[in-house]
Formats: structure tokens, C-alpha cells, sequence
């Protein structure tokens, strides 16, 4: 990781040379607050593409125009994404809406329509205001560039119940010694619990990369990261990432074990890592990020079960928000998996502190649990101690506020 620099305060997208980005607001909410809803990235040359959709058998209408236009060829433009409207559970029409708010897109752009992508988020059941829309597509069209104003709006313009924005970007070195970049932007704070991303991501390497190695790429960063946390256990219609290459630098990778694509793999990894770090820490209303570690496993399945059991319980979640140790209810959990723990070999940390051994509590500890559970942020370690294998886990705690806010969808 020596290799990698991070730069400080990136707007996205636009940090990669050969990208143009954009958001405008055009009221797809209905509601007239001038909110930026409506974000475009755009390169002029043709880009090779790798995607990672929802596995919810319910998907929105642009994750299926996305699946198929990836199916059929793999020269891209850009990707045009809308907040407030999900675009999901909209039958025939919605999947007209989305060609056509790419056909409009391409229009404006110069660009073939089955060179661009198409992503939605928000509300799901209504269909899109085409009308604000197709308006607003020639706005943003006109109002894409390179400044780091227009990466920061794009990245704000696909925000829905989020707090703020989330970028990331990461610059390296090339064989010869070229500055080589990948930047990224993401969306999420509600119905996150992956089978694969877990939200809206956009990332953007002026790298060449060929497809099937793109995509290998892309899948391998995705399960050790976005499928790496939950905060609701809620999976979305409308789960998307997204890696453009755009080899604007004219650096190639073309062997997949080769120095560059290592160092290009350790970057996208922890750009992803990064934004999902970011989407945990923005959970609706939720005040904690626990990082949960099952070790000692029979398998990385069974790890990742019983740290799902735990991470989504709901009087686990209670506990962590009430700075209650209550580790009793981390074990029930851990039980229910059914993987076919053994109590006596249970051993639990809060941090480095014990909290059981051989599954037996240690109540004189109890005071440094009760300190480590009040944090903002804490590690919980439980090893099974029936085999090898380890899953991490990024979960949330459940307070009245996530309760509050999700009653109603107004």
C-alpha cells in the first residue's frame, strides 16, 4: 500500500483524468427545494465497464437495462443516475423511462444511446417525472467538466437519506512512472445488507483494462468490502457498482499478476473500503459502527453466518445503542445460526478485553466492557474455535431515530 496515495478532500470522479462529471437539481421529488437530484459521468472515450448488481429477484428498471446493455457489448460513455425515484416496481414503463432517459442523455452528449448506463435510487412504487427529467438531462449535459465543483455535485445529486457525500480517490504509479488515478463516489445509508454492493458506487481508473479482468477485479474488491457490512438487513431493488476504465493514460493492464494490477487491485479494494467505511458510519440515525470479527470457523460460509445473525439482531443492535455489553444476546445469536457451536470453546472480546473464555463470563471485566461499548466505534471478536476461518463484518447499533425516520416514507 506503500505505493498508493489517497488525496485529501476529493470530490470523486472528477479526479481521474478523461472524466467529466455533473449534478443538477430538477425536482424529481416534487417538493421544490432545489435539491441536487440528477448526476451524469461522462468520458469521451470509450470506456470498458464491470457491474455488480442486486441479487433481489424484484430488480429496478435501470439495474435491468444495465445487466443487458453489459451483456451485449462493452464500449461505454458514461452512466446517468437520478435521487428521489427509485424507478423500481414500475412494470413496462419503467423500463421504457430508463432507455429513455439515456436516449435523451446520448442525444445531448453525441454519444450512441446503448453507450450509456442508467442508475436510480429513491422511493420505490412511483413512476419517474420524465418531464422534469428530459428538461433536466439537457441542463446536466451542458453543465459537465473536470472542476472539482462538478465531481462534488455529482456526488451530492445521488444522495437520498444520506448526510453527506462520500468520495474517495487514490493515485499511483504506472510501469514508467505515470501518475495513474482511480476515484470513486457512493450513496447509502438505508436498506443496507449486501449479496453484493449494498448501494449506489461509481468508481473511474484512466487505466486500460480489458473486461473479463475488469469485471474479476471489480467482483473481488465488492465481497471483501460493500459485502462486508449491514446496517439494516434491508437489500435494495437497485444495488449498483460501477468501474469505468477509460485508458486515457495509455497504461494498460493486460496480465492480470502482473505489478500493475496488483497495485491497481490493493487500490480499488480500499477505495471500496473506504466508502463502505463511509455508508456504515452515515446509517440512518444510527449512532455506532461495530467492526465484528468470527474467527475460528469451519468455513468462511459459516463465519458469515453467524456474524449476520449477530450483526442483524435486533436486540443485538438494542444493546449496542443502549452501551449495554450485553454479550448473552451476541451469543444467542451466534447460536441460532445453527452452525453447531460448542459453548465450552466460545471465547468473546470487546477490543482486546475478555468478556468470555471457554464460555464462561468473566464479570470482573465488566467495567472495561461497559467503557468500550459506549464508543462511537468498537470491535467485537468471537472465536468459535472450530476451525480456521475468519469473516469481518461492519454493523450499526438500532436507535429510536432509525425508527422514527423509517415509520413513514412522506
Amino acid at each position: 500500500m506503500d505505493s498508493l496515495q489517497i488525496l485529501e478532500n476529493s470530490p470523486g470522479i472528477t479526479d481521474t483524468p478523461g472524466f467529466e462529471a455533473a449534478g443538477i437539481a430538477c425536482d424529481i421529488r416534487g417538493n421544490g427545494d432545489g435539491r441536487r437530484d440528477l448526476a451524469l459521468i461522462y468520458s469521451k472515450d470509450v470506456c470498458t465497464v464491470a457491474g455488480v448488481f442486486t441479487k433481489n429477484d424484484l430488480k429496478a428498471a435501470p439495474v435491468q437495462l444495465c445487466q443487458r446493455r453489459l451483456e451485449e457489448s462493452n464500449g461505454f460513455h458514461g452512466v446517468i443516475i437520478n435521487s428521489g425515484n427509485a424507478n423500481a416496481a414500475t412494470g413496462p414503463q419503467g423500463l421504457k423511462d430508463a432507455y429513455a432517459m439515456a436516449t435523451r442523455a446520448s442525444q445531448n452528449l453525441g454519444c450512441p444511446p446503448k453507450t450509456l448506463l442508467v442508475c436510480s435510487t429513491g422511493r420505490i412504487g412511483r413512476h419517474l417525472p420524465m418531464t422534469s427529467i428530459q428538461k433536466g438531462i439537457a441542463e446536466l449535459c451542458q453543465n459537465k467538466g473536470t472542476l472539482t465543483t462538478c465531481g462534488e455535485a455529482a456526488a451530492e445529486a445521488i444522495l437520498t437519506s444520506d448526510t453527506r457525500p462520500k468520495t474517495v480517490s487514490f493515485r499511483f504509479k504506472g510501469p514508467s512512472g505515470e501518475p495513474l488515478t482511480l476515484a470513486g463516489m457512493a450513496k447509502g445509508a438505508g436498506m443496507i445488507q449486501p449479496d453484493m454492493a449494498t448501494m449506489l458506487a461509481f468508481f473511474a481508473t484512466d487505466i486500460r483494462i480489458e473486461s473479463s479482468l475488469l469485471q474479476k477485479l471489480l467482483n473481488d474488491a465488492v465481497d471483501r468490502t460493500f459485502n462486508c457490512i449491514s446496517i439494516d438487513g434491508d437489500m435494495s431493488t437497485n444495488d449498483t457498482v460501477l468501474l469505468f476504465a477509460n485508458g486515457h493514460s495509455g497504461v494498460a493492464i493486460e496480465d492480470e499478476h502482473s505489478a500493475l494490477s496488483k497495485t491497481f487491485s490493493q487500490a480499488l479494494e480500499k477505495s471500496a473500503a473506504l466508502l463502505a467505511e463511509k455508508i456504515v458510519g452515515d446509517g440512518e440515525r444510527t449512532t455506532k459502527v461495530v467492526e465484528l470479527c468470527v474467527k475460528g470457523a469451519p468455513s468462511k460460509e459459516k463465519a458469515e453466518k453467524v456474524a449476520r445473525a449477530i450483526a442483524n439482531s435486533l436486540l443485538v443492535k438494542t444493546s449496542w445503542y443502549g452501551d449495554d455489553p450485553n454479550w448473552g444476546r451476541i451469543v444467542h445469536a451466534a447460536g441460532y445460526a445453527g452452525i453447531g457451536l460448542r459453548e465450552e470453546r466460545l471465547d468473546l472480546f470487546y477490543e482486546e478485553t475478555p468478556v468470555i473464555q471457554g464460555g464462561e463470563p468473566l464479570f470482573q471485566n465488566e467495567p472495561q466492557w461497559r467503557s468500550i461499548v459506549s464508543r462511537k466505534r468498537f470491535k467485537i471478536t468471537l472465536n468459535l474455535n472450530l476451525g480456521k476461518d475468519t469473516y469481518r463484518l461492519l454493523a450499526t447499533d438500532l436507535s429510536e431515530g432509525y425508527v422514527a425516520f423509517n415509520k413513514a416514507e412522506l
